[in-house]
Formats: C-alpha cells, sequence, structure tokens
C-alpha cells in the first residue's frame, strides 16, 4: 500500500484519537492509538519532539506540563526523566520507535514539532526504510524544506505555510506551481482559519489537476466532516474516531487496509 491511495478518503487518527470518549485525556500514547488500529484505523497521527539524549518522542508540546504528572521542557530532559511521566496518572510517553515496531502495518503522518527533530527523523526514515509508511508535515516552512533536502524529496511531504497560501490564492494550479513550487502531496491545512475559509471547492479543484491532495484537521463535528467530503476532500483528520467512521461508513466510504471497504 502506497502511502497516498487514489480514489479513497483517508481516515486520520489524530493523536490516536485524543477525544474519543474511551480514550479522553490519552493523546499519543500507546493506549490510544491501540484503540484506533482496533477501530480499523490504518493512518495514525503524532508529532515528534527530540529528547536531550537525541530520542525522537511521539508527544505535541515543547513541555511535559499540560498532559502528564511531571514538569519541564522535552529538549532538557533524558529519555530515562521522560520515562517517568505519565499521561493521564497511567500512560508512558512513547517514542517513535515504539509506535513504529507497536504497529507494523500503519502509516505514520508526522508532524516536526523542533528543529532538532529534523535530522533525527530524516535519519531514522532512511534506517528503517520507511519511505512509504511516513507522510511529514510542519508548521514550520524551515523544517519541512530541510526535511526534503535530507531524504532527497523521497517522502511525501505536506505543502508548507507559504505554498498553502499562493495555492489557495492563485487561480489555476499552474500559476500557484510558478509562484510557490511543489515537492509536496498533500495539503494539509484547517477547514478555516478565523473568519477565511481554507478549504474551498475551488481549492480542491486546483490540487486535484496538479495530482495533489487535500486533508483536513481536526474536525469533530460530523455535519461538518460531511460538508468537506461533498466538496470532494482526501483525508479528514479527527479526535472523535468513532464519529469519523461513522460518517464515512454510512457515505460507502469507509476502507481499512485490515478489513476493506464497508
Amino acid at each position: 500500500m502506497t502511502y497516498l491511495p487514489k480514489g479513497k478518503v483517508l481516515a486520520f487518527a489524530h493523536r490516536g484519537g485524543a477525544y474519543h470518549p474511551e480514550i479522553e485525556g490519552l493523546e499519543n500514547t500507546m493506549a490510544a492509538f491501540r484503540h484506533a488500529a482496533a477501530l480499523g484505523y490504518d493512518y495514525l497521527e503524532t508529532d515528534v519532539h527530540l529528547t536531550a539524549d537525541g530520542v525522537l518522542l511521539a508527544f505535541h508540546d515543547e513541555v511535559l506540563d499540560r498532559v502528564t504528572d511531571q514538569e519541564g521542557a522535552v529538549r532538557d530532559l533524558t529519555l530515562a526523566d521522560v520515562r517517568r511521566a505519565r499521561i493521564g496518572g497511567r500512560e508512558e510517553v512513547p517514542t517513535l520507535v515504539d509506535l513504529l515496531d507497536a504497529f507494523p502495518q500503519a502509516r505514520f503522518n508526522i508532524d516536526i514539532k523542533s528543529d532538532d527533530a529534523v535530522a533525527p527523523l530524516a535519519a531514522l526514515v532512511r534506517e528503517r526504510d520507511l519511505w512509504d509508511r511516513v507522510f511529514i508535515g510542519s508548521f514550520s516552512r524551515r523544517r519541512i524544506r530541510r526535511f526534503r533536502a535530507l531524504t532527497d524529496g523521497r517522502v511525501p511531504t505536506a505543502a508548507d505555510p507559504w505554498q498553502v497560501v499562493v495555492w489557495r490564492l492563485s487561480p489555476s494550479a499552474r500559476v500557484a506551481r510558478l509562484l510557490a513550487g511543489d515537492g509536496f502531496a498533500a495539503f494539509q491545512v484547517p477547514h478555516r482559519s478565523g473568519r477565511f475559509v481554507v478549504v474551498t471547492r475551488g481549492l480542491v479543484r486546483r490540487a486535484h489537476a496538479a495530482g495533489l491532495q487535500v486533508h483536513v484537521w481536526t474536525i469533530d463535528d460530523p455535519a461538518e466532516m460531511n460538508e468537506l467530503l461533498d466538496l470532494g476532500v482526501d483525508g479528514i483528520f479527527t479526535d472523535r474516531t468513532d464519529l469519523l467512521k461513522d460518517v464515512l461508513q454510512g457515505r460507502g466510504q469507509w476502507w481499512s487496509a485490515q478489513g476493506g471497504t464497508s
């Protein structure tokens, strides 16, 4: 299975499905990802930071304070320090390698959250031959461009923020490519940013004309899911893995490499 199969809607379990009632408070934990996999999710979204001793963590925040019972900046802590923390009072913070090993059939959408994680992540992709198992995004244009360079453009990546703006406002894919270039495989964007609508029928049309996909985050409302699917988006990130699965099943668009289409 290639990372971006054509003609299918990709269902992404955002941080494992952070607000599913059964696992709320356990974002980016082994328990959350096991729960998503059990529902049939093949695409698992996570984030990476680097510890002081060079280990890639599947963790969203710069500091432990919000979701664990410990405090401190991840970049100042060793893996042993982080292992003492518990998410939701019971779950360890997993490393990225922990997740890759635990879910060998899954694809991972990875958001690079720190500059110092870029090179180690690129090295891990090469070491583990992960070219078709990961998709990389970042809010930092510098990080995503550096990652592309370190992996020779072999890993599918998201458009950087500047590319998103240009493609959203350009009248055609040809003009957008001339102004912002390419080198990416999909737009991974919010539906709206404040009052500005990012995902429009025009953006989807231009993306598809250029052979690109549009993935939207993070959508937890079934009505909004249906609105976006009606526009033709190719993927949706959600914290409510139960609701997105229900919507896709109701439309006949749910599929899983584990269990096919239903």
